[in-house]
């Protein structure tokens, strides 16, 4: 699949964009990349020339801070571990009416910023993911393509079939999607919070094919294909419980009721021939499990309803916020 090449230049939408007043700022998380963020700043630069652009560095052990301020951009730093508690501090302290969300490792495509944001603005949208288009075999390792396959593939299922690349760092966020969301995750999970965030509230979302690079040479990946797939697919499961509650809920109530049935079976069966319940260990656990069961589910209606009316705050409140920054 090839990218296609944007059909016009920036600088139109950038005079566009400084006639309305907008202020892009590009959000690049660091961790020891001092190898690949100079060129990652000027790359953004030259794609966004009206943007400010951020580093924040992660608690690094190299010069990733010093490059990036040489290079003309604004550092800042985030002690706590994990991309996920970057993000959090980064949507927190940068005002801006547009977000531009990539890593500094040089691997996203900063030329592609420019299309990116002449989508985002023509077509009003709120969220907008620039879904990996490797050019070669080493940009993508094959263990995190099947990881991100399943997990987008599952997130699809569950809660929309907006997105085939949910775990994409490279996006774009207006500024009431930023404001708006709550960013609990620590690691790299923090992909898989945003897009389902969009997805819950209904925002306009979109996604577009973004070319994808091999790192820049003495950059390594901080992504764990195992660790951090796990994690994810915890989250996955704690935003089934926490937004999906009767599909999580109703479905333990229903393999609790399968198994009290299971068990109680034998035992029915011998009281229709006998007429006597020789096994009540065996009857009186299947009448709890069907019992539990039968709880478990009305506890995910209620759950449901309860959270219904939170996402309906939620969605006032995302919509109560300014799309432009306060000057």
């Amino acid at each position: 699949m090839t990218v296609p090449p944007p059909k016009e230049t920036f600088a139109e939408d950038a005079l566009a964009a400084r006639a309305a007043g907008l202020e892009i700022a590009v959000l690049l998380p660091c961790l020891n990349e001092a190898a690949a963020i100079a060129e990652v700043v000027a790359g953004f630069r030259a794609a966004l020339p009206t943007a400010r652009i951020y580093v924040y560095d992660n608690n690094s052990t190299d010069d990733t801070g010093a490059v990036a301020a040489a290079a003309g951009a604004t550092v800042r730093r985030e002690p706590r571990p994990g991309k996920g508690s970057v993000v959090r501090r980064m949507f927190a302290d940068v005002e801006a009416d547009l977000y531009v969300l990539a890593d500094g490792d040089g691997t996203y495509d900063a030329s592609a910023a420019g299309a990116l944001v002449r989508q985002m603005l023509g077509e009003e949208l709120d969220f907008l993911n620039g879904a990996r288009v490797h050019d070669t075999e080493g940009a993508y390792r094959p263990g995190h393509r099947i990881g991100n396959y399943v997990l987008t593939r599952l997130v699809r299922v569950i809660f929309g079939r907006q997105l085939k690349d949910m775990l994409s760092g490279y996006k774009v966020l207006s500024r009431r999607f930023v404001k708006s969301f709550p960013a609990m995750s620590r690691g790299f999970e923090i992909e898989t919070e945003l897009a389902v965030h969009a997805l819950e509230l209904r925002m306009p979302m979109g996604e577009t094919p973004t070319r994808y690079a091999e790192r820049a040479d003495g950059s390594a990946s901080k992504l764990r294909t195992v660790r951090d797939g796990v994690r994810i697919l915890l989250l996955i499961m704690r935003l089934v419980k926490d937004e999906r509650p009767f599909q999580f809920f109703g479905g333990a109530g229903l393999v609790l009721i399968l198994a009290g049935l299971a068990v109680g079976a034998p035992v029915v069966l011998e009281f229709l021939q006998t007429g006597l319940v020789p096994r009540l260990p065996s009857a009186v656990l299947s009448v709890a499990l069907v019992i539990l069961g039968v709880t478990t589910i009305f506890a995910g209606l209620t759950l449901d309803m309860v959270t219904y009316g939170r996402r309906e705050i939620r969605r006032l409140f995302y919509l109560s916020v300014s799309r432009r920054a306060a000057p």
